[in-house]
């Protein structure tokens, strides 16, 4: 085949076959000036696609190498520099070399044959009619498409012209109509464009059902906005247009709630119930409130902890004087949580006398950790509809303190303060502590279910603090699931620096006072502590100094420019020191021995007296005792009895004379064995007219044999005693660790005598 050389015109997308004739727009001057020399010469010109359409300036990497040779039909100038050019393909031709001379870009190209056409008129009506079908078929799926006419093509020799005019009129991609004009072989080239047309009409397949699935949607959306339309009006005839609206306000918001699918389609479900349901029937108020609480629940709602454990100390630090124990209980525990997974650290629960910062613990936790602070009082809970909820069918039906308390917060991982978990109760309405566990357990509380809810609410996120003022109350499978740390009682000296640094300043802001109108003296703060207040935490203390602040408003108001509250006329604002002389009973008496009590308020001290008298060996026990405490009393007797020859005790003194043990308070309900040791010594005192040492107190449990057991609550009674001013403590030798982990503040100044054995405590105690 001879080789010629051609003016060359990069196509962008439009392909030219041969023997199809197309119109085409130039405007690019290598192009314009390609059209100028084929007008100049015979008028034929080489067109050839670009790879990349959007390419501007084509280099010859750019084209591809197969082309067709054409013949220039017509030119119109179509204005703003653009040429209309009618072309008319000839042939297919390939690229040899390409060159380019300043405007003028040409091609030596070369004609390329074709083979494998049709042997014989047969196989060549096959392939038309194989066509013709296909193109019918595509033709209703797209009407006026194709302007492809069959009859007049389907003549011996037309396969080819057909196949490229069939090739330029199908709306394929580029790639695939430039492998047709690079195709020699016709039987493949026929195949190819039978596996196109059948793809095509799959694609027209599926676009038309497209279209019909939106033009039913379509109609479906405009019946139902007109039926909308039509029944707003008829609502508004009878005065219930707002039903629409809120419904509507409420599918709006229920679509941008951040919650479960779970969730989403049983509030749909109630606000399509709710739609229905005319304004003035009993069950729409009802069914409002309940789609309301649904939708302000934070389903999927956090906020962002603050994972700093430093800042989680300095804040402690900041908030709370003392209670370096607790506080590292704490960062251990906030560490742990750091670092586990949701729901698999332990709940906290602090557990102390009232006052000791208990709840100001869970509130700087709270804020140590960036997190909303919600606070759950159980004091005197006993329903547990309180806990779960109620049926929402119920008249005044609500959700439950938990999901109350997670709706407040508006997120699903708050510090929740379970206040006072020991004061729960059970009754007919159910078991509240059992309800509990529940919300408690990281095992189930995954999907707590609310009854008034009734979807799965996850807690597994929440923070959760239990408080408490004592342990014994709580059922054992809840304190199983409860990390325990102790708040223990303050000294004096820790309730100095509390009310110095953080009461003083409390209450003088909430009276309105500035530091520069009133001034508390260190004095009077300590003379407070010691003679107005007999406390384990700090709550009496903040009201004594919030009463002075008072005073002192009160004298601002009547013209004072500053008040100095000092000692001396403590008297006169506060009125008699009720705890003054406690500190004048301190000499050696019969029958009366100081015995020391752990309560839920803290320490106390007890004077234990006993009074013995002509009568039948009756023991006569008064003062509110507990059952275990009067059992502690007979053992105390039987011990004595015991041992009643190594003290010169008559052999029928027990059968001629009536025992009498009191306990002053009488109405203040007392138990416990650890005034063991204490009963029995009053006892033996009374009985052998030896006085006690009026300096000491004890504590322990007694046994029939002798021995002294080990108590609790050390802490607590040691305080209590160096308050009242007792200078020797008798403690249980297994006590001796206990006492080993205090404070030198609180041992220092008293004697701590180790007892094993009551006749150690007999030897030591009772006056020669």
């Amino acid at each position: 085949m001879e080789k010629k050389i051609l003016p060359l015109l990069a196509l962008r997308g439009k392909m030219v076959y041969p023997e199809t004739s197309v119109y085409f727009e130039v405007s690019r001057p290598k192009s314009l000036s390609a059209l100028e020399e084929a007008v100049s010469q015979d008028q034929k010109i080489f067109l050839v696609n670009q790879i990349d359409p959007s390419e501007e300036k084509p280099n010859e990497e750019d084209l591809y190498k197969v082309g067709t040779v054409a013949r220039i039909l017509q030119m119109v100038k179509a204005g703003q520099g653009i040429l209309r050019v009618f072309v008319e393909g000839e042939k297919r031709a390939g690229i040899c070399s390409y060159m380019e001379e300043g405007d003028v870009v040409r091609a030596e190209v070369q004609e390329l044959t074709t083979q494998n056409y049709p042997e014989n008129e047969v196989e060549e009506k096959a392939v038309f009619r194989t066509l013709a079908e296909l193109l019918e078929e595509f033709s209703k799926k797209n009407p006026g498409f194709l302007s492809v006419q069959m009859e007049k093509t389907m003549e011996r020799g037309k396969l080819l012209p057909f196949l490229y005019e069939l090739a330029s009129e199908l709306p394929f991609e580029l790639d695939k109509k430039q492998k047709i004009l690079e195709e020699t072989d016709v039987m493949k080239l026929a195949e190819s464009l039978i596996m196109i047309l059948k793809e095509e009409v799959e694609i027209s397949d599926i676009r038309n059902e497209i279209a019909q699935k939106v033009k039913e949607n379509v109609d479906k959306n405009q019946r139902d906005y007109i039926l909308r339309e039509q029944q707003k009006v008829i609502r508004e005839e009878l005065g219930e247009g707002d039903v629409v609206s809120e419904s509507d306000e409420y599918l709006e918001k229920c679509e941008k709630l951040k919650a479960s699918k779970v969730v989403k389609d049983k509030i749909r479900k109630e606000i399509r119930r709710y739609k229905t349901m005319p304004p003035v029937a009993a069950e729409s108020t009802m069914m409002k409130n309940y789609i309301e609480t649904m939708l302000e629940m934070p389903w999927n709602k956090y906020s962002r902890d603050n994972k700093d454990l430093n800042n989680a100390r300095e804040i402690l630090e900041e908030d709370h004087y003392g209670l370096e124990k607790v506080k590292d209980r704490i960062l251990d525990y906030l560490a742990v949580h750091f670092l586990s997974q949701k729901g698999e650290t332990p709940i906290l629960c602090l557990v102390g006398p009232p006052g000791t910062g208990k709840t100001s613990i869970a509130r700087s936790i709270a804020r140590a950790l960036n997190k909303k602070y919600v606070r759950i009082s159980l004091g005197g809970v006993r329903d547990e509809a309180e806990i779960r909820g109620h049926r929402k069918t119920y008249v005044g039906a609500m959700p439950g303190r938990i999901a109350e308390g997670i709706r407040q917060a508006g997120v699903k991982n708050p510090v929740m303060l379970l206040d006072e978990i020991d004061k729960v109760s059970s009754d007919y309405k159910g078991d509240t502590a059992s309800a509990l566990l529940e919300v408690l357990d990281g095992e189930q509380n995954v999907n707590f279910r609310d009854h008034y809810l009734e979807v799965p609410l996850d807690l597994s996120e929440v923070f959760f603090i239990a408080t408490a003022n004592d342990l014994s109350p709580i059922a054992k499978p809840l304190l199983d699931r409860m990390e325990i740390i102790e708040l223990s009682s303050y000294t004096e000296n820790e309730k100095f620096h509390i009310a110095q640094n953080y009461l003083v300043k409390k209450q003088r802001k909430a009276s309105g006072l500035t530091k520069k109108q009133v001034s508390i003296s260190d004095e009077v703060i300590r003379e407070i502590i010691h003679s107005y207040t007999r406390e384990a935490g700090v709550r009496e203390l903040e009201r004594k100094i919030g009463q002075l602040m008072h005073k002192a408003a009160r004298k601002v108001v009547e013209g004072e420019e500053k008040v100095e509250i000092k000692k001396k006329n403590l008297r006169d604002l506060l009125g008699t020191a009720p705890y003054e002389e406690e500190k004048e009973n301190m000499e050696p008496q019969v029958g009366v021995v100081r015995g020391l009590a752990w309560t839920t308020v803290g320490g106390d001290t007890l004077s234990i007296e006993v009074n013995v008298m002509h009568g039948k060996g009756k023991l006569e026990l008064t003062g509110s005792m507990g059952d275990v405490m009067k059992e502690s009393a007979r053992i105390g007797e039987s011990y004595i009895r015991s041992v009643a020859d190594d003290y010169n005790i008559p052999e029928d003194y027990f059968e001629k004379h009536d025992i009498h043990l009191h306990i002053p308070e009488g109405a203040v309900p007392k138990d416990g064995p650890s005034a063991g040791i204490t009963m029995a010594l009053a006892m033996l005192s009374a009985i052998t007219k030896r006085p006690v040492r009026g300096e000491i107190a004890m504590t322990g449990e007694l046994t029939l044999r002798g021995r002294v057991l080990p108590i609790g609550g050390l802490k607590e009674k040691l305080l209590a005693a160096k308050t009242v001013g007792v200078k020797e403590v008798f403690v249980p030798a297994g006590n001796r660790n206990n006492v080993a982990e205090l404070d030198e503040e609180i041992t220092g100044g008293m004697k701590i005598t180790y007892v094993k054995k009551m006749e150690e405590v007999i030897q030591q105690a009772l006056k020669k």
